[in-house]
């Protein structure tokens, strides 16, 4: 697989396998991830990767507090911007959407929007999951440079046959991260990775994803 496979054949995996991943896969591909770009080199990105029981310590842990609702929700940044709107909005819009009539859950039903919703915390049944974090003295500069490493993560597990689930939904429960996974107090909880082999029939992988058109992000000048 060549780079252009890996970013055109990767997307946000929603059922895994329950195949397990192999701890000396999951070493090589963090390990070549590691050349990622950062600014200054500071390579401001730290994980915790997890699989069998400390997993399952974290589902459990988190599906306890998941009947309070919103009142057990404490995350440390805006997931979102509230005033996220336009196209931006469009965009996070029309892929719910997607998904959702993928599956076959229509708009007015709440019940089946909020199971789907809660798969989020088990990882989409996936075997391995990567929390990470940062010191929170890093700024934007640091966060883009975990961004352009987690995508290399992504990409290089394409290459590997395996898939993944950017999830900083995650973030929403991160006191319950804390108890279960010794992420330090100094330190932002960002998001989750989860990590494994895709359900290639699961209709929730195949629906198609749009992208905007690139004269819509990107302007040429001088050419």
């Amino acid at each position: 697989m060549d780079v252009t496979d890996a970013v055109l054949t990767r997307r946000s995996v929603r059922r895994f396998r329950s195949d397990p991943v192999p701890l000396d896969l999951l070493r090589s591909v963090l390990t070549k991830a590691q050349r990622a770009p950062s600014g200054g080199n500071v390579q401001p990105w730290n994980a915790h990767v997890i699989s069998g029981e400390p997993l399952v310590r974290l589902v459990e842990t988190v599906g306890a507090v998941i009947p309070l609702g919103r009142n057990a929700h404490a995350p440390e940044y805006a997931i979102y911007p509230p005033e996220l709107d336009g196209a931006y909005e469009a965009r996070r819009f029309g892929v719910g959407e997607a998904m959702y009539a993928a599956i076959g859950i229509e708009r007015d039903d709440k019940r089946g929007r909020l199971a789907q919703f809660m798969h989020n915390f088990q990882g989409f049944g996936a075997p391995a999951l990567m929390l990470v974090h940062t010191p929170r003295y890093m700024g934007p500069p640091q966060w883009s440079d975990i961004g352009m490493w987690l995508q290399t993560v992504m990409l290089l597990l394409r290459e590997a046959g395996l898939d993944s689930c950017a999830q900083e939904a995650w973030a929403v429960y991160q006191k319950q991260v804390r108890e279960c996974v010794a992420i330090p107090d100094d330190h932002v909880f960002f998001c989750g990775l989860a990590i494994g082999y895709r359900d290639e029939d699961a209709a929730i992988n195949c629906f198609e994803v749009p992208r905007a058109a690139l004269e819509e992000a990107v302007t040429f000048e001088g050419f």
